[in-house]
C-alpha cells in the first residue's frame, strides 16, 4: 500500500483519538454541575479514556515513523536510526511528538489514581489531552509559515484543533448518552430528561466552539490561500478537498442549529405533553448524522494536511 495513503489514515485516526481524549472528559466537566446530572455523564468512563490514551501513544509513534519514511522516501522498516534520532531531536515535528507522548503517558496512571475523584480526573485528562491535541499543529501547515504571520497561523491552528475537539468530543458523548438512554431507560420520559440535560448543557459551549472554528478557519484560509486565490481553488486537489470540507462543515452547522433551536426545545416541550419518544428519536438521528459528517470532515483534514496549498494542478 502507498505510504502516503497509510499516513493519511494514521493522521485521521490520531486526530480523532486525541479529540476524543480532550473532548470527552471536558464534556463531563461542563455537564456535571449537580449531583442529579451524574447519570447523564456516567457514559464517560476512565477505562474508555485509558484505552484512547494507549491508542493515542501508539498512533503518535506510528505516525512519526510514517512521516520519517515519507520524508526519506523509504519503507518504514528501512528508516535509518540516525534519521529518526535527528528528527526527534532537531525538528519541530520531533519535539511535538515527544510532548504529545509525555502528555498521554502522564494521563494514564491518573485514570487509576483518581478513579474516586472523577471531576479532578476529568480536568487533568482534558488538560493533558489539550496539550496532546494542540501539538498536532506542529505537523501541519501552521508550523511551516514563517515570521509573525507564522505565529498567528500556528496559534489559529491550535485554537482550531481545540475547538474541533470540543465539538467532536461532545458529539461522541451525546451519541453515547442517547444510546445509553435508549438502551437502559424503559420510560420515554426518562430518556428525554437524559437527552435534554446533555444537549442543553452543550448549547453554550457548542456555540463558542463553532464561533472559534469559523474565525480560526477564516484566518487559516486567508494565510494559506488568500482571498485573491479563492476562485481558483477548484484548480487544485487541495482546493477541491477544502471546498468539500467546507460543504460538510456547513452541513454540520445546519444540524447543530437544528439541534440547538428546534430539536432540543422540542424535547423540553415533550416532557410536558408526554410525546417524548418521537422527540428523542429525532435528536438521536440528527446527532448520528452529525457524527458521520464529523468523521468525513476529519478524513478530509487528514488528507488536506499532506498537500501543498500553493499547488495549482491536481
Amino acid at each position: 500500500m502507498d505510504l502516503a495513503v497509510v499516513l493519511i489514515a494514521a493522521r485521521f485516526a490520531l486526530y480523532l483519538d486525541l479529540m476524543l481524549v480532550f473532548g470527552l472528559p471536558l464534556f463531563s466537566l461542563y455537564t456535571l454541575r449537580t449531583a442529579g446530572q451524574r447519570a447523564s455523564v456516567d457514559v464517560i468512563r476512565s477505562s474508555t479514556i485509558s484505552i484512547l490514551l494507549l491508542a493515542g501513544i501508539a498512533l503518535s509513534a506510528f505516525s512519526f515513523l510514517l512521516i520519517a519514511a515519507v520524508m526519506s522516501d523509504v519503507p518504514v522498516h528501512e528508516i535509518d536510526r540516525d534519521v529518526l534520532r535527528a528528527m526527534l531531536d532537531e525538528t519541530a515535528i520531533g519535539t511535538a511528538a515527544k510532548v504529545r507522548t509525555i502528555a498521554l503517558l502522564a494521563a494514564l496512571p491518573l485514570s487509576f489514581l483518581l478513579r474516586a475523584k472523577p471531576r479532578t480526573w476529568w480536568a487533568l485528562a482534558s488538560g493533558l489531552g489539550a496539550v496532546a491535541l494542540g501539538s498536532l499543529a506542529w505537523t501541519g501547515h501552521g508550523a511551516a509559515t514563517e515570521g509573525r504571520v507564522g505565529l498567528v497561523h500556528l496559534a489559529a491552528d491550535i485554537v482550531h484543533l481545540l475547538a474541533a475537539g470540543v465539538w467532536i468530543g461532545a458529539i461522541a458523548a451525546l451519541f453515547l448518552l442517547l444510546a445509553r438512554a435508549n438502551k437502559e431507560c424503559d420510560d420515554p420520559h426518562d430518556r428525554a430528561i437524559l437527552a435534554h440535560r446533555g444537549l442543553d448543557d452543550f448549547s453554550i459551549v457548542g456555540t463558542i466552539s463553532v464561533a472559534l472554528l469559523i474565525v480560526t478557519g477564516i484566518v487559516n484560509s486567508w494565510i494559506l490561500v488568500g482571498p485573491a486565490n479563492f476562485l481558483s481553488l477548484p484548480a487544485s486537489l487541495y482546493g477541491r478537498l477544502l471546498l468539500i470540507k467546507l460543504l460538510l462543515f456547513a452541513g454540520m452547522l445546519g444540524l447543530a442549529a437544528l439541534n440547538r433551536f428546534r430539536l432540543t426545545p422540542a424535547i423540553e416541550g415533550s416532557l410536558a405533553t408526554g410525546q417524548s419518544a418521537a422527540a428523542v428519536s429525532s435528536i438521536s438521528y440528527s446527532v448520528a448524522v452529525e457524527a458521520i459528517l464529523a468523521v468525513a470532515v476529519l478524513m478530509l483534514v487528514a488528507w488536506i494536511g499532506t498537500l501543498d496549498p500553493l499547488a495549482t494542478t491536481a
